[in-house]
């Protein structure tokens, strides 16, 4: 009996081999299953069925693994194999790798279709076995139930296993071609609307994307048939265990089209705010193309389909995805994705130029508005500290850098990054390389200065940045600071305190502990330009200099715009710093008013003398800065004698002044103030501004045509070498000007037009 059970069981298996053997080879003939039954019952009688699921399984791998994975990579090799520059060239052919990869995948499914009906004759086998035979049913469904799941795994393995490195790659370049193609078709759905006003990415016909709608236009019909055959292709490799391999591939490939939207509309131009079109874009090309796809795939669940009832956190109002209703968890996480990474794109793109754009600031303010948002919604700013010290410390503090250009660059900083934190606490990082550096810089504490009282900025040009002359914006930062000081600390009461407490937010991890909390820091631009001198005296004194300098050189009375200056200063240094620089500026005020009482005195004298007018220079070329010593920095002092016309001119200016203002007298200080001079040079005229030295220099040579430098010093009072470095100022004119010669000079007339010099007086000085 054993032996005849031997002999049946050997060939029960060996007919089975048989049939197996003709149905997997029967290419597409399976004729073969219904004589298969029998032979596999009459092996899971025999206590064989796992044997017989086993040696199915291995047919099914090998001649799936000979015939149709080898024929599968066959259609890749020629890329596979080729050099970098070879692929390249395939990338940029029409129709690869699409026509390659739709036909590939068609013949591998097409097999494994028919694999897969050859499974299901072995299922049906052992399934029939099982209703015949009650007491082994649960052993027989237990091999009957994994034997499609095991062939779903073995037809991944041997694909993933002999999977080419370049096979991703491949996918990539086609999802890539395909979104381009879809960007494309879209793209001329929104010409109609900006052609309309409208803004771009605001039409609805997004929603046109949506697989299965019936809406008219070609661009709509082309998108759908575009997006079914990019469906059916990701079904296929879905199909043939690619799934984590094809959603990285079109993944990258949407996350590279949206990195390249990001920078194509963000560019080098900082003047236009991008973040929001990018985020339509978001909407209506890779949502609307996921969407579609997941639809096709058969992925798109709404979040009312759960069984439990229960609604998703990720839940979305429908508003936010037009045209689609309620989304699908899926497609939610799909737009935070994405929108993360747009952020993030955009992010570093503005940090990266963050340099130049604090250099066009303000015009450049819908990139920080941009930036601001961007940082709000990643929390990396310390990436932007980092990134833009580096840029700093790069291409500012350098040697080859002005201090004006160092400041005005900081100045914008400070603007810059007080909209993107207005609490300060990312300034005090990126501020601190820069004020260090300044420190060292010796000239920073007069171009402080010029920058906060010179419309120019400082430059030699006169044409500032709209930031140069900062204290009108200054005086009104500090009124709202000190106003918002006073609404959060003064008039606070109980239940605004506790709305504050339940609004705190601790420090950013960037933030200096020493330097307190964020929410009393207060971004002042004055307050950190003091910071960088290290004392507000030290401001104050270099711009009373500045203002002595400015006020002796003036060519008039006007000082309406410095005075509106001192009272903007009053404001940060208190009156009694800035007393001294108030009573400068009341003495030009004076001087005005004394001059034109001692010109009109002057005038009605010279009248009752009969011809004097004619014998001397007009009292009325002369104006007079009369300042008071005690409270003017130290002015620097040098003897000069004038010529004699010019000597009696200030002298009947001085006793004049002695006779209205007894006892005071003046104390002229010959050496400073302007001369407006016009010489003329066979028969054409210049005109010269200088300095009282330089205008007796010239006023010499109408006497004789030629002097000796000892002789001209000693008639005009200075020293040889002064004289020399002095009369430079009139040969290098005559360099630029062949017409002007100085030795000997041929002069025909030299007018003295208007002098204007300084004088000092003494308040207390009685009349002797």
């Amino acid at each position: 009996m054993e032996r005849d059970d031997a002999d049946g069981s050997l060939d029960s298996w060996a007919q089975f081999c048989s049939l197996s053997n003709e149905l997997l080879g029967g290419d597409g003939d399976l004729s073969a299953g219904p004589r298969l039954a029998p032979v596999v019952a009459d092996l899971c009688t025999r206590g064989l069925a796992t044997l017989v699921r086993d040696y199915f399984l291995h047919s099914l791998e090998e001649t799936f693994r000979n015939n149709a994975v080898k024929k599968f990579w066959q259609h890749f090799h020629p890329y596979c194999s080729a050099s970098a520059v070879d692929r390249m060239k395939f990338c940029v052919k029409e129709h690869w790798p699409d026509e390659i990869l739709s036909r590939a995948l068609e013949d591998i499914c097409l097999e494994k279709s028919y694999q897969e009906k050859c499974v299901f004759v072995l299922v049906h086998a052992l399934q029939s076995y099982e209703d015949r035979t009650a007491k082994r049913k649960l052993k027989a469904v237990d091999c009957s139930s994994s034997l499609m799941p095991r062939y779903q795994l073995m037809v991944s393995s041997v694909l993933l296993t002999t999977l080419p490195l370049s096979f991703p790659e491949i996918l990539n370049v086609y999802f890539k071609k395909k979104l381009e193609e879809l960007n494309v078709i879209m793209a001329g759905s929104y010409e109609s609307d900006q052609l309309g006003n409208h803004e771009p990415f605001e039409s609805n016909n997004a929603s046109d994307w949506h697989c299965g709608m019936d809406i008219d236009g070609q661009e709509v019909s082309e998108s759908s048939f575009l997006v079914k055959n990019i469906g059916k292709v990701v079904r296929d490799l879905r199909c043939l265990g690619f799934t984590s391999v094809t959603e990285d591939a079109y993944s990258s490939a949407i996350i590279w089209l949206l990195k390249s939207k990001v920078y194509e509309l963000a560019g080098d131009d900082y003047r236009v705010p991008v973040l929001r079109c990018v985020k339509k874009w978001i909407q209506a090309v890779p949502l609307q193309f996921l969407h579609a796809l997941l639809t096709y795939l058969g992925d798109s669940v709404d979040y009312d389909s759960g069984s439990s009832g229960l609604k998703s956190p990720l839940a979305s109002r429908p508003s936010s995805f037009p045209g689609i209703g309620v989304p699908s968890e899926a497609l939610v996480r799909w737009h935070m994705r994405l929108e993360y990474f747009a952020y993030e794109t955009l992010q570093d793109l503005r940090i990266g130029k963050l340099f130049e754009i604090i250099v066009d600031y303000p015009e450049s303010s819908p990139a920080i508005e941009d930036l601001k948002l961007c940082l709000e919604y990643t929390g990396q700013h310390s990436k932007l500290v980092d990134s833009f010290i580096s840029s700093l410390k790069y291409r500012l503090l350098t040697a080859g850098a002005s201090t004006n250009d160092i400041l005005h660059q900081y100045v914008s900083t400070i603007k810059a990054l007080r909209t993107i934190d207005p609490t300060g606490v990312f300034l005090e990082a990126v501020g601190e390389p820069i004020r260090d550096y300044l420190r060292g810089r010796k000239d920073t504490i007069k171009c402080i200065v010029t920058m906060l009282t010179d419309g120019s900025g400082g430059n030699a040009s006169g044409t500032g940045n709209a930031g140069d002359n900062l204290l009108e914006e200054l005086n009104r930062d500090a009124e709202t600071q000190e106003n918002a000081d006073y609404d959060n600390h003064a008039n606070v009461d109980e239940k605004q305190a506790w709305l504050n407490s339940e609004s705190w937010e601790p420090d950013p991890v960037e933030a200096d502990p020493l330097k307190g909390s964020r929410n009393r820091r207060k971004v002042d631009i004055l307050g950190l330009m003091v910071s960088i001198i290290g004392s507000k005296d030290q401001l104050v004194n270099e711009y009373r200099v500045m203002l002595a300098e400015k006020l002796l050189n003036k060519a008039d009375f006007e000082i309406d715009s410095d005075i509106r200056t001192l009272e903007l200063l009053k404001i940060h240094f208190g009156e009694s710093s800035m007393q001294k620089c108030e009573i400068m500026l009341n003495d030009l005020i004076d001087s005005k008013r004394t001059n034109s009482n001692i010109k009109t005195s002057l005038l009605k004298t010279s009248q009752t003398v009969p011809g004097k007018e004619e014998a001397e220079i007009s009292h009325d070329i002369l104006d007079a800065t009369i300042i008071s010593s005690n409270f003017w920095p130290p002015i620097q002092t040098e003897d000069l004698v004038v010529p004699a016309s010019v000597d009696q001119l200030l002298s009947d200016y001085a006793k004049r002044f002695h006779q209205i203002k007894t006892p005071r007298k003046l104390l002229w200080k010959k050496n400073l103030g302007t001369v407006k001079l016009e010489l003329e040079f066979e028969g054409r005229s210049m005109q010269f501004t200088v300095a009282p030295v330089h205008a007796a220099i010239i006023m010499h040579f109408q006497e004789k045509s030629s002097w000796t430098s000892k002789t001209l010093a000693t008639e005009i009072g200075i020293p040889m070498d002064s004289l020399n470095r002095r009369i430079s100022f009139w040969t290098s004119k005559n360099q630029q000007d062949q017409m002007l010669m100085i030795t000997p000079l041929l002069l025909l007339i030299a007018c003295l037009m208007s002098t204007r010099t300084v004088l000092r007086m003494n308040a207390w000085q009685s009349i002797k």
